[in-house]
């Protein structure tokens, strides 16, 4: 079974082999009695995670195991999302740690969505006519907005050679996470500007 993740402006899709679905019900399970407990998404403790919920939790822990490179959690992560929300073909994912934002899709497969949707390779090009303005919008898209992980905060990085996103490290304070963001977005802004230059 095949889920659409869609990430800003990017989109690709998630086969995830029948058997998984059977062979992993005792994990999630486990995901299930975790989630029994309560959990943050973003700035809100939801007390009782209803089904769409415990799929935006999900969701956002296969962002992070794109970011991280954890193709087997990721995986997982869709598994958990189809098993759990018969009929779900998407989800597109909220990088700005506001998990309740996530949107699960239903219905049509969005096949030319995903062509509006997905950056072609040649996007990842700067155009050597990008305006200061036109560099500060990119920015922002490829470097997200600081997100809570447990007691930690992160943000991330879009790779520009390949299109991945990588997490920054774990720190234990928004402010210092903002910091580290605003360095990383100024760094990204130069770059894009000395490219187009």
């Amino acid at each position: 079974m095949k889920l659409k993740i869609i990430v800003d402006d990017t989109a690709r899709y998630i086969d995830v082999p029948q058997e998984l679905l059977a062979d992993a019900e005792e994990f999630f399970q486990k995901m299930d009695r975790d989630m029994d407990h309560g959990w943050r998404m973003g700035p809100e403790f939801i007390d009782d995670p209803d089904p769409t919920n415990r799929c935006q939790i999900a969701a956002d822990k296969l962002l992070a195991s794109f970011s991280s490179g954890n193709n087997n959690l990721a995986m997982l992560m869709a598994g958990y999302i189809l098993k759990r929300q018969p009929g779900i073909t998407g989800v597109r994912i909220d990088t700005g740690g506001e998990l309740l934002n996530t949107e699960l899709i239903f219905g049509s497969d969005g096949h030319d969505e995903l062509r509006h949707t997905q950056a072609p390779q040649g996007e990842r090009a700067v155009s050597a006519s990008m305006t200061r303005e036109d560099a500060i919008a990119r920015a922002e898209k490829e470097v997200t907005q600081v997100y809570r992980v447990g007691k930690a905060y992160r943000f991330a990085t879009r790779d520009r050679a390949t299109g991945s996103w990588v997490e920054s490290s774990p720190v234990s304070s928004a402010e210092e996470a903002q910091q580290q963001r605003t360095e990383a977005f100024d760094e990204r802004f130069e770059q894009l500007i000395g490219s187009a230059r």
